[in-house]
């Protein structure tokens, strides 16, 4: 077994070995391909700042990466980072400013500590939509710099976008305010529904207005102004304890780490992966989800009636998935062990296609986007795994998620304060969801759930998929349920769970409706929707409710011993 050495102080001509380590991962990589057998490549303490994706195709296999001391009491920190540390800083009127050069990005983080772009609720006096934008009889935004964007929560009850403003201008008395497009002309034939009969056309407001110098009031907030191009400026409102000679400030400059495409029994042991950040939204074509990982980027959109004559909605007819700082594509044999995923702009991890990848013993947290999305791929188990403080930016997202998945596990894990649903298993097979500990979900949006099935799960009980022994805590946002299968979900045995502090505890009827879904041996403190009519599609039967916590709590030791991160 050949064993290389990697130092954020060491040398690309220099041999590999411990005491004359190679400078980069890429340098170690290239030599690895020229062994025969296995590579070990240590990676030691320290920022290993990447200029580029590391990027792993066929020809990288059998190669493990690792921090140096893996799994010992000596195992060092090593950083794998896409951020850029900011430094020429001057202070004017307590605000510190730098000038950047073309640097663009949408997050900084302070001595590790997440910065908020600066923002404001809603647009500033009286303001009305129009074809193009808004007019406003405020003429406060007619001093607002280029790079200002507008947020839409809840313009779905499971949906935020985003939306950049392309020119603002006098308009008699008012303020007229354009926006970008196409994304705005994409908002208002995407956003389009009726409930009973009332019809929501397009966005409305906006919830908030993000990054202008205005709105740099509170600490530990931030400012890029871009209004020179090749000339950026940051603006950073330092927190109390923050000091521009000891302050370490990084902006994230890649938007992904790595990417490994087609490669084959790589693993990843006790790395950190930092500092990336993703740039669509602050574009022409904004940033229009729909719907957990999803997002439209045009294509038409098609009307799904959920009441004849009453209610109905527009789901898009394409959608695409947001990125990730990590990203697999169609590799196999992948392990991360004990890593973590920290201060990302969009998901943590993604795999697409691909079989036989292993995510166990991770942190994620800190992230913009989801925690760890997993898309076509085949066996992959996602065990043991923390995740927490995700979708900071893009509050649809989900902590773990996977679609069109066969012979896939999520057992485990503790997924906590997160803004939409902890674990969403879209149409799949062979699904298994066990034994996870799934706290504070639905904390920013509504309409999801602790977990959350939906679409067909196999061809039949033995393909389908199965969700037990999970305990749900804390569902926090109006109108959510701790369990949820919904949207045509079929073939699922959802059996042994306990479900606690929900909106709902579940709900049985849902459009299209379910089919073949069991329901059996589960614990809440209240009933679930429709169990006291329980559908034809739905076999409910062993349930127990409840209501008393202390109670419920002694009945279901035996679940709540087994579920969550293994300790």
């Amino acid at each position: 077994m050949l064993e290389l050495h990697v130092s954020p102080t060491g040398d690309d001509s220099a041999p590999g070995t411990p005491d004359e380590p190679f400078a980069t991962i890429d340098r170690a990589r290239l030599a690895a391909r020229e062994a025969t057998g296995e590579v070990i490549v240590h990676l030691g303490a320290g920022t290993h700042v990447l200029a580029e994706p590391l990027a792993l195709d066929p020809a990288d296999r059998r190669i493990t990466f690792q921090a140096r001391g893996y799994g010992t009491a000596d195992q060092e920190t090593a950083v794998v980072s896409g951020g850029r540390e900011i430094s020429g800083w001057q202070v004017h009127d307590g605000v510190w400013r730098a000038e950047v050069g073309d640097l663009d990005t949408r997050q900084l983080h302070a001595d590790g500590r997440r910065a908020e772009r600066a923002g404001i609720d809603g647009i500033p006096g009286e303001a009305r939509r129009t074809p193009f934008g808004y007019v406003t009889d405020s003429r406060e935004p007619l001093a607002w710099q280029p790079g200002v964007e507008f947020v839409y929560r809840g313009v779905y009850p499971w949906t935020e976008a985003r939306c950049g403003v392309a020119a603002v201008a006098p308009d008699g008395d008012s303020t007229a305010i354009s926006m970008r497009q196409p994304a705005f002309g994409w908002a208002l034939e995407l956003y389009r529904s009726a409930w009973d009969g009332e019809v929501m056309d397009g966005p409305g407001l906006p919830t908030r207005v993000e990054n202008d110098l205005a709105f740099l009031t509170e600490p530990g907030t931030f400012v890029l102004d871009r209004s020179r191009p090749g000339q950026h400026v940051l603006h950073y409102r330092p927190r109390p304890d923050e000091d521009p000679q000891r302050t370490r400030v990084v902006a994230p400059v890649l938007e992904a780490l790595l990417h490994a495409k087609g490669a084959r029994e790589i693993s990843f042991r006790g790395l950190v992966f930092a500092d990336a950040t993703w740039l669509r939204p602050g574009g022409d074509r904004g940033f229009l989800h729909y719907h957990g990982n999803d997002f439209y980027d045009g294509g038409g959109v098609e009307e799904v009636v959920v009441v004849e004559g009453r209610s109905w909605v527009t789901v898009p007819s394409h959608t695409k998935t947001v990125p990730a700082g990590v990203v697999l594509d169609d590799a196999t044999g992948i392990r991360f062990e004990g890593c973590r995923f920290t201060r990302l702009g969009a998901t943590g991890l993604s795999t697409s296609g691909g079989s036989d990848i292993t995510v166990r013993g991770c942190d994620f947290d800190a992230l913009g986007g989801a925690g760890i999305s997993i898309s076509g791929s085949r066996q992959v188990l996602v065990e043991d795994n923390l995740v927490r403080r995700i979708g900071l930016e893009h509050s649809g997202s989900p902590g773990i998620s996977l679609a069109g998945t066969t012979g896939c596990t999520v057992a485990h894990n503790h997924v906590t304060d997160v803004p939409h649903c902890g674990i969403v298993a879209g149409a799949g097979a062979g699904t298994r969801i066990e034994r996870n500990l799934v706290t504070k979900t639905m904390g920013a949006l509504a309409d999801g759930g602790g977990i959350y099935v939906s679409g067909p799960q196999g061809d039949s009980h033995d393909s389908g998929a199965t969700v037990g022994g999970n305990v749900i805590e804390d569902t926090l946002t109006p109108y959510n349920f701790g369990l949820y299968t919904d949207y045509g979900a079929s073939w699922v045995t959802v059996e042994g769970n306990v479900v606690v502090r929900a909106d709902s505890t579940a709900v049985l009827h849902v459009s299209p409706p379910l089919e073949n879904v069991r329901y059996r041996n589960n614990f809440w403190d209240a009933d679930p929707l429709g169990s006291d009519s329980v559908p034809d599609g739905v076999t409910y039967e062993g349930n127990t409710t409840i209501a008393d916590e202390d109670r419920l709590r002694s009945a279901t030791a035996h679940i709540r011993d087994r579920a969550g991160r293994i300790r």
